[in-house]
């Protein structure tokens, strides 16, 4: 089965996911929905609508209210790949948040991870 683009992923699918990998690590939803605030700007009302309209990467990034300007200080590699070197912008801000998260579960300080 050929992979699907980052873009046209469920962010529905995947969120749930994120959860996951940071509970394992003794982190809490309300942490990973924490950082997709400040990653995106959504509230939790926000963030709910786009859950269950099931909305792509794509639509999730392109309707998100404010993307912080801060995530360009989100460097390193997620999955092999530097996360300043993607070309992408959609595929971009989903690596920021997957390293976000990959922060949050290896025990980081939140105050560290939103690059406070």
């Amino acid at each position: 089965m050929p992979r699907m683009s980052i873009p046209q992923m469920s962010f529905a699918k995947v969120y749930p996911l994120l959860v996951q990998k940071a509970e394992r690590k003794g982190r809490t939803k309300d942490e990973v929905d924490q950082l997709v605030f400040w990653l995106t700007g959504y509230d939790a009302a926000g963030l709910q609508a786009q859950l269950e309209a099931d909305a792509t990467y794509e639509q999730f990034f392109s309707s998100a209210p404010k993307l912080n300007p801060n995530r360009a200080l989100i460097t390193g590699k997620i999955c092999g790949v530097d996360v300043a070197a993607i070309e992408d912008p959609v595929e971009q801000n989903a690596r920021y948040l997957d390293k976000l998260v990959d922060e949050l579960a290896r025990g980081r300080a939140m105050e560290k991870i939103l690059r406070s």
